[in-house]
């Protein structure tokens, strides 16, 4: 682990699911190996080099195992268990590290890999209190179109998000940037989705679309997904 000290962008990284679809190659989705690197150490990889200084990992599924590769992290990374992590929706997850939310603190799932330049585009073109990184490149060969998260927008502003959209106009590449009106959001519901909160967020007009252009991004979510990753992705 690198010794910076833990000041400056933080990076809350969500990893506590099970990984049902990939769990008959790889046991433990977010140490599913790309390249030889497990996808977790990927992701604090690109993150990193867009500027975070440090990291709350949310774990919950295989927590010990998933908490024992920080130590090789770009960055002090801090694992954060979700307790409820086989019974509630993601947004739990997010609500297991809240503390550690500052205004512009990066989101990011533990099974999407992501070019650097995709948070560097973030950060360059985020103005609201919530901004997602979008695909507007409909039928990218790499996205799952059955279950990947929908986004409808107007311009920058979100309008619509989930997975059984009928119309949309871009995917969500599973990049944040929040802030403690997510947090807010989502304390607001018994249960929430990360979805949810967004889509709370939308509804008050301070959640915003961000065009990642041509920035690589896979969301490892299944066997096809990792054979993909492997053929494809280099570090």
């Amino acid at each position: 682990m690198s010794s910076k000290a833990q000041t400056g962008r933080h990076a809350i990284v969500l990893a506590a699911g099970a990984g049902s679809r990939l769990s008959d190659v790889e046991p433990v989705k977010p140490l599913s190996r790309v390249g030889g690197r497990p996808l977790l150490l990927h992701v604090l990889d690109a993150l990193a080099a867009a500027g975070a200084a440090s990291a709350s990992v949310v774990v919950g599924h295989r927590a010990a195992d998933v908490a024992a590769v920080l130590p090789d992290a770009p960055i002090p990374a801090k694992a954060v268990s979700n307790p409820r992590w086989e019974t509630a929706p993601n947004g739990v997850s997010v609500l297991a590290a809240a503390e550690a939310v500052r205004p512009g603190t990066f989101l990011c799932m533990s099974d999407h890999l992501i070019d650097p330049l995709l948070p560097r585009r973030l950060l360059a073109g985020a103005t609201a209190p919530l901004a997602l990184a979008v695909d507007r490149r409909l039928g990218h060969p790499w996205v799952d179109e059955a279950d990947v998260t929908r986004v409808r927008t107007d311009g920058r502003q979100i309008r619509a998000i989930g997975k059984q959209l009928k119309l949309y106009d871009c995917y969500d590449t599973g990049l944040f940037l929040i802030g403690p009106d997510l947090v807010a959001a989502l304390k607001a519901q018994a249960s929430p989705s990360l979805s949810d909160g967004v889509a709370a967020l939308a509804a008050r007009g301070l959640a915003e679309a961000v065009d990642i252009g041509d920035a690589r991004w896979l969301d490892v979510d299944d066997a096809r997904a990792l054979a993909l990753a492997r053929a494809k992705w280099r570090r």
